[in-house]
Parts: C-alpha cells; sequence; structure tokens
C-alpha cells in the first residue's frame, strides 16, 4: 500500500501545473473594424463590451486567447450606417449577435515580442481561419497581468457571407483588438 501511495504521488507530482488564467477586462479593452465606402472613405466601428480570457498552458509555454464581441453593442459615427451594418447584408446581429475569436497555441514569448498569431473568427455563424498579427509590448509573458495585447488583422468580409453592396464596400475589412488584461 505504501508503494502505491507513493507511485499516486510521485504521478501527480509529474502532472503539468494548472493552468493561469486572465480575462479580458471588458471597461478598458477595444475592438473596431474600418473598410472603404466608395473608396473614397472610411466607414469605422467601435464594439463595446469586448470579453474573453487569456489562459496559459505552463507544461507546453502557451498562451489562448478567446474574445466574443457583441454585434448589437457597436458604436458608429451615423445611426444610419449603424443599423446598415446591424442589418442581414452585414453583420446580421438579430441572428447573430457575436463575433467569436479563439487563437490556437500560442507560445509565451509571442505575448511579449510580438508576431503572426492564428486561430479561428467566426462572424456570421461562419467560422474560417484567420492570422492577426500582435504587437511587440513590454510585459514579460510570466506577468501579463495588467498588459495590453494588440491584435490587428485583415479579412475578406465575403468570406463570412457579407455580400452586399459590393460595388460601393471593399471586400477587406480591418480588425483590432487592443485587450487589457486582469485577474479573474
Amino acid at each position: 500500500m505504501r508503494y502505491l501511495l507513493s507511485a499516486i504521488a510521485t504521478l501527480l507530482l509529474a502532472l503539468p501545473a494548472a493552468a493561469a488564467d486572465l480575462r479580458i477586462d471588458a471597461a478598458r479593452s477595444k475592438a473596431e473594424f474600418t473598410v472603404r465606402l466608395l473608396w473614397v472613405t472610411t466607414v469605422t466601428g467601435h464594439f463595446e463590451g469586448i470579453r474573453g480570457d487569456l489562459t496559459t498552458d505552463p507544461a507546453t509555454a502557451t498562451a489562448v486567447v478567446r474574445a466574443d464581441l457583441d454585434t448589437e453593442n457597436i458604436r458608429m459615427e451615423s445611426a444610419r450606417l449603424r443599423r446598415w451594418v446591424l442589418a442581414p447584408e452585414f453583420f446580421d446581429a438579430e441572428h447573430h449577435p457575436h463575433i467569436h475569436f479563439e487563437s490556437s497555441p500560442t507560445p509565451l514569448t509571442l505575448l511579449s515580442q510580438g508576431g503572426d498569431v492564428a486561430g479561428q473568427l467566426t462572424i456570421r455563424g461562419v467560422t474560417r481561419p484567420v492570422t492577426f498579427r500582435l504587437l511587440a509590448n513590454r510585459c514579460p509573458p510570466e506577468a501579463m497581468q495588467g498588459c495590453v495585447l494588440q491584435l490587428q488583422g485583415l479579412i475578406d468580409r465575403t468570406d463570412f457571407g457579407m455580400l452586399g453592396r459590393r460595388g460601393a464596400l471593399s471586400d477587406r475589412v480591418n480588425l483590432g483588438m487592443a485587450i487589457v488584461l486582469s485577474p479573474l
């Protein structure tokens, strides 16, 4: 029995440590998109209430970022443009109230040094692989609390079923997030 308890204790010590979790501070984090209209002007939308988390895995020295945006909580410079982006031809907020991003496991060192972050983006119920550029910051990978992770990327809106107004609106949409991390 003593040998069995010793073997169990050895196995438990060999298991990877529990993941350290941080949440996205919704009040201090931002997300936005820009798209060219008539190749002359840029339309910008700001999402309020970004939420999610960053989970680290010390055993593999990686992190996964999950972020959710509510399409209904978008601010725009005009009420007419806001109604249009919430309509079925763009975000279709009534049927698809959330945009979701989940990164692939990303090396912890990349969180400080910057680089490409691959993941899955879901818009309008359509999930596609994407790659965002993470900007370098001064936070050490082992202490990300209070850090700002800035992600930038470019998607093709037609990949997500946004086919309306293709003559007037660019298919290329710039996405950006500034995520502030805080303890759970």
